[in-house]
């Protein structure tokens, strides 16, 4: 599990003493997501991070395997050094969703997790920060203006494909292979090509020929969601409590 059992050792001693100020954890890449160390009650793995799906989910194989028989848990979920005590937890079939991984995938950290927590994400190397809400993340100056659409963040973007265009809020998708997803299948896996954008227009830049993917729900009022193609070229950070997200665009070596 690409040394997750030390990281997720390291994140927990660093929960022991009670909440954390700041906690963090390297991540990894694959399949297009970012995945980390993570835990859900005693269940310690692989979890994949994304800030476009608005619940956590656990496996229902691996909640089984666990004792645990109802599809809806209160359990806690440690992250990064953080912990939050008592977080709803939904047992789902996530065999579409581990399409293509290499180890098995236990469950999806959504934004309801997420969002508690002042979140910094760098993408090369791959590092997840999460910190108190609250805490300062930086001045206004440069960050783009966030709204919470359906229990997820979301910021203003418009695409087309050359016949058609949509504008509104999309989702930062953490757990896409595509450049840009559509609307899809529930049970639709993330990492299957769907043809090509002709452009994107996020925060006065213009990308084109953007790989696209069709699959997974949104929540209603969400236009489509920005992939890990588009989004790995800034640092992320994101201020729930303030709803701003700054995208710092980083050196094209990195």
């Amino acid at each position: 599990m690409r040394h997750a059992a030390s990281l997720l050792f390291l994140s927990l001693l660093a929960a022991r003493g009670g909440p954390a100020v700041a906690g963090e954890t390297a991540c990894w890449f694959e399949n297009g997501a970012v995945v980390a160390p993570a835990a859900i009650g005693g269940i310690a793995g692989d979890y994949v991070i994304d800030l476009s799906a608005p619940r956590t989910l656990l496996h229902i194989d691996v909640a089984q395997r666990a004792g645990f028989t109802e599809t809806a848990l209160t359990l806690p979920v440690r992250l990064a050094g953080q912990e939050v005590a008592g977080a709803p937890v939904a047992v789902q079939d996530l065999d579409y969703r581990a399409v293509g991984f290499s180890t098995p995938i236990v469950g999806v950290i959504g934004a309801d997790i997420l969002d508690r927590y002042g979140m910094t994400l760098d993408f090369s190397p791959c590092r997840l920060r999460l910190e108190r809400p609250g805490r300062a993340m930086g001045g206004r100056d440069g960050s783009l203006p966030v709204t919470m659409v359906g229990g997820v963040p979301t910021i203003l973007a418009a695409a087309s494909n050359g016949l058609k265009g949509v504008s509104g809020p999309f989702a930062l998708d953490t757990a896409s292979a595509g450049g840009v997803r559509a609307r899809g299948a529930a049970d639709g896996p993330r990492q299957k090509p769907a043809g090509t954008l002709s452009g994107l227009s996020l925060d006065g830049t213009l990308r084109q020929d953007l790989p696209a993917v069709v699959a997974g729900d949104l929540p209603d009022g969400v236009v489509g969601a920005l992939g890990v193609q588009v989004l790995a070229a800034y640092r992320l950070r994101l201020d729930p409590k303030a709803l701003r997200l700054w995208l710092t665009p980083v050196p094209a070596a990195r």
